[in-house]
C-alpha cells in the first residue's frame, strides 16, 4: 500500500555526499567527514589521539552553528563527553539512572574561510530537512507551580534557544484564560508552534481557544509544546517518558527545539449546551478531592500533596454515582450492557443526511463542535457506584511521579478509565502509594479499560442527603457539590449532578515531542 504521506513529500532528494576535510576541533589536528546525520573526526596529530572517532549526531547532539571566518562553532547539547575521550552515551532511560544531557561547544577551524561557509551551508540544508521551528510563540504563566515561569523562562529556555537560533516572541498571561483568548486571536500564520511554559492547564486553555477560532480546521494542526512549570506536569513527563528521556526542564525545551511532532487526542466534555476541551484527564473522588482541597495547605510546599493524601484516605470518602461508556475493542466485558439507547452526539454536530458535521455556525462564525458517532454502533456498557476515584485519562501520568494510567497512548482514539471502587480505607491507601509505578490498577478494587466515550452521572458522598464531590479536569474544577466554593473561586464551568460526556477526537491536535 502506498504512503500518503510520502506521496505528499514527492520524491526523495539525492542524498548529499559527504564532506572530508583536514580540520583542528577544539585546537587538535583531525580529519573530520560531514555525512548527511552526523559529523565525526578522528584525531591525527601525534600524541592526540586518546580514543579513535568521535562524532555528533546533528539532528540529536547539535543545539545549533554559526561560521565565524575559518571557524565552523556547533552549540551542542548531548550525554557525555563526545569531544573528550570518545566515550559513549549514557544508557538512554527514565529516572536517574540515565545521564542528563549537557551544553557544550565544538569548534571546528577550516583551512580557509571558503572551507568554513561550504560546511556551513551543508550544515544549514541538512538542519532545513529536519522540520525544526524558526519562529515560537511562548505563553509563560509567571503564577503556575512555585510562581517560577518567568526564571524558568529567562535561565532554563532562552539559552538553548537562542543557541538553536530560533526566533521568539514571548507573552505572560495575567489571569486566568487569558491563553485562551491569545490563542484565539493569535496569528499563527507567524509561527512554527506555540510553546506553554508553564503546567498543564495553560495547555489546556490553549486547545480550547484554537478550537473556538474561526479557522479552528488549520489552527489546531498547529504544533504545540510544554516546557514544565507548573505542579504536575503530566504531559511533558509523558512525552519524555514515551521516548526513554528522563525528566528534566532542558530535555523537554531540547525536545520542541529539534521538532518532532506527533499527534494528540482531544477530548469533547458536554454538558448540555456547555462544552469544553480536554487532553488531559478527569477525575471525579479521592484524587479531586487531594489536588483540589489541598489547596489550602499550599504553604507546605509540595508536602501538602502527601499530607493531604493521607489525610483523605484515613477519613475515606465514597460517592454514590453512574458510568456508562462505549468499550473499546477488547474491553467489552466489563460493566453489565445497558439496554436503553444513549445519545453520544455533541450538539448541532450530526446530520443525518449530510453526514458529520464538526463545526457549529453563528453569525458566520463557525468553530469546533466535538466529534459525533453513530449511536447505532455503539453498545453502551454500565458501572454502578458507590466510587472511591473515577480517573479518565489521555496520558499515562498525571504528574512526574504519578501513573495513572499504564497503558494510556497520546493518539489511540481511546481513554484509559481507571475506577476504584469501594474499598477500606487502608486499602485506598495502599493504592495511592502504587499509582507512583501504576501497579495499582492491578488491584481487585480497580476496574481499568478503555473507552471511546463515556458518561458520568455524580451522586452524593455516601453518608449525606446533600454533599457531593469535586469534578476536576486538567487541574481546574470543573463542576463542584460539596459546598465549599470560596468568593475567591471563579464560576465552575458546569453543574454538579447532570450528565457529564466525554467522547474523543483521535490524534486532532498536534504536540512537539522527543520522538
Amino acid at each position: 500500500m502506498a504512503d500518503p504521506q510520502a506521496e505528499a513529500r514527492g520524491p526523495p532528494e539525492p542524498r548529499a555526499e559527504a564532506l572530508v576535510e583536514p580540520v583542528r576541533v577544539n585546537g587538535s589536528a583531525a580529519e573530520a567527514t560531514l555525512s548527511s546525520a552526523e559529523l565525526a573526526w578522528r584525531p591525527t596529530a601525534a600524541g592526540r589521539d586518546s580514543g579513535g572517532r568521535r562524532k555528533l549526531e546533528l539532528e540529536s547532539d547539535v543545539l545549533g552553528f554559526q561560521v565565524e571566518g575559518r571557524a565552523l562553532k556547533l552549540a551542542t547539547f548531548t550525554r557525555g563527553d563526545v569531544t573528550g575521550a570518545g566515550r559513549p552515551p549514557s544508557p538512554v532511560g527514565c529516572g536517574g539512572g540515565a545521564e542528563d544531557r549537557k551544553r557544550g561547544e565544538v569548534a571546528v577551524e577550516m583551512e580557509s574561510e571558503e572551507a568554513a561557509e561550504r560546511w556551513g551551508h551543508a550544515i544549514r540544508d541538512r538542519f532545513a530537512s529536519l522540520g525544526r521551528p524558526k519562529r515560537l510563540f511562548f505563553i509563560v504563566n509567571p503564577y503556575g507551580g512555585k510562581r517560577g515561569g518567568r526564571k524558568i523562562f529567562q535561565t532554563e529556555v532562552l539559552p538553548l534557544i537562542e543557541a538553536a537560533h530560533i526566533l521568539y516572541t514571548m507573552q505572560e498571561t495575567n489571569y486566568r484564560l487569558h491563553a485562551q483568548e491569545i490563542a484565539g486571536s493569535l496569528d499563527l500564520k507567524k509561527y512554527d508552534g506555540i510553546v506553554c511554559v508553564s503546567g498543564d492547564g495553560i495547555l489546556v486553555e490553549v486547545v480550547n481557544g484554537l478550537l473556538q477560532r474561526d479557522d479552528w480546521d488549520k489552527a489546531i494542526k498547529v504544533p504545540l509544546g510544554i516546557i514544565p512549570a507548573g505542579t504536575g506536569n503530566g504531559m511533558v513527563q509523558g512525552l519524555l517518558h514515551s521516548a526513554g528521556e528522563p525528566f528534566s526542564m532542558s530535555n523537554a525545551v531540547f525536545a520542541i527545539i529539534r521538532g518532532h511532532r506527533r499527534a494528540l487526542d482531544v477530548t469533547s466534555v458536554v454538558q448540555g449546551k456547555t462544552k469544553f476541551f480536554s487532553v488531559m484527564m478527569l477525575t471525579w473522588g479521592l484524587v479531586a478531592d487531594i489536588d483540589i482541597e489541598s489547596e489550602k495547605f499550599r504553604w507546605m510546599g509540595s508536602a501538602r500533596i502527601d499530607f493531604y493524601s493521607l489525610l483523605r484516605a484515613v477519613n475515606l470518602r465514597r460517592y454514590n454515582g453512574h458510568i456508562l461508556f462505549v468499550p473499546a475493542p477488547g474491553y467489552e466485558g466489563f460493566g453489565d450492557p445497558v439496554e436503553q439507547t444513549i445519545s453520544c452526539k455533541s450538539n448541532g454536530a450530526t446530520n443525518a443526511a449530510e453526514g458529520d458535521i464538526t463545526d457549529v455556525c453563528n453569525n458566520e462564525t463557525c468553530t469546533y463542535s466535538g466529534p459525533s458517532t453513530d449511536d447505532a454502533d455503539l453498545e453502551w456498557r454500565s458501572l454502578k457506584g458507590p466510587f472511591v476515584n473515577v480517573w479518565i485519562s489521555n496520558t499515562a501520568f498525571a504528574s512526574e511521579g504519578v501513573m495513572i494510567a499504564p497503558q494510556a497512548q497520546f493518539a489511540d482514539g481511546y481513554l484509559d478509565a481507571a475506577i476504584i471502587k469501594d474499598c477500606p480505607w487502608s486499602v485506598a491507601l495502599g493504592l495511592l502509594l502504587r499509582m507512583k509505578d501504576g501497579s495499582y490498577i492491578e488491584s481487585p478494587y480497580v476496574e481499568y479499560f478503555k473507552v471511546k466515550a463515556l458518561r458520568i452521572e455524580p451522586g452524593l458522598r455516601v453518608g449525606s442527603s446533600t454533599i457531593g464531590g469535586i469534578i476536576d479536569s486538567d487541574g481546574e474544577v470543573l463542576a463542584r457539590g460539596d459546598r465549599s466554593q470560596t468568593k475567591e473561586e471563579p464560576e465552575h464551568l458546569m453543574a454538579y449532578g447532570p450528565p457529564i460526556q466525554l467522547t474523543v477526537d483521535q490524534g486532532l491536535a498536534t504536540i512537539f515531542s522527543p520522538r
